[in-house]
C-alpha cells in the first residue's frame, strides 16, 4: 500500500490559481495516480483533506502500517511542525511532492519543514511529479 495524501486546496486543482497549478483537475490527478498504480502492480490510497489533524492521522495510520508515503502537504509544508512530527515517524519511503517550483514563487514557499525527514523531494514537475515518485517508491 502506498498512501497519496494531498493537503489544504488541492481539491481545487483546475480552478485555483490555473497559471500555476495548470489546468488538470483533482480527479484529473487522482485518475492519473491510479492508472500508474495499476501499471506497478501497486495499490494505492489517494486522500486529499483541509483539516491539519485529519492529515495527521493518516500519517500516523501510514507509520503503524509501515507504508510508503507520497505527500503533497500543500502550505502546511512550510509551516506545520505537527505535519512534520507526523511524518518523521514513517518506516517507509515518504516523498514530498509540489506541483509548482516552490524555489520560483514567494520567499515562504522556500523552506519545506517536511523536506529534513523526507527521503526525497520533487518539485515544479506538475502532477508528473506524483508518477515519478510512485516509480520510484516501487524501484
Amino acid at each position: 500500500m502506498i498512501y497519496v495524501l494531498n493537503g489544504p486546496n488541492l481539491n481545487r486543482l483546475g480552478t485555483r490559481e490555473p497559471e500555476i497549478y495548470g489546468k488538470t483537475t483533482y480527479q484529473d490527478l487522482v485518475d492519473m495516480c491510479e492508472s500508474v498504480a495499476e501499471d506497478l502492480g501497486v495499490t494505492v490510497e489517494i486522500r486529499q483533506t483541509n483539516a491539519e489533524h485529519e492529515m495527521i492521522e493518516w500519517l500516523h495510520r501510514a507509520a503503524d502500517e509501515g507504508a510508503d508515503v507520497v505527500l503533497n502537504a500543500g502550505a502546511w509544508t512550510h509551516y506545520s511542525f505537527a505535519i512534520r512530527d507526523a511524518c518523521a515517524m514513517l518506516r517507509g519511503t515518504l516523498i514530498e511532492v509540489h506541483i509548482s517550483n516552490v524555489h520560483q514563487r514567494e520567499e515562504f514557499r522556500h523552506h519545506s519543514v517536511i523536506t529534513g525527514v523526507a527521503t526525497g523531494v520533487i518539485a515544479g514537475l506538475g502532477i508528473d511529479g506524483y508518477r515519478l515518485a510512485l516509480e520510484h517508491i516501487c524501484r
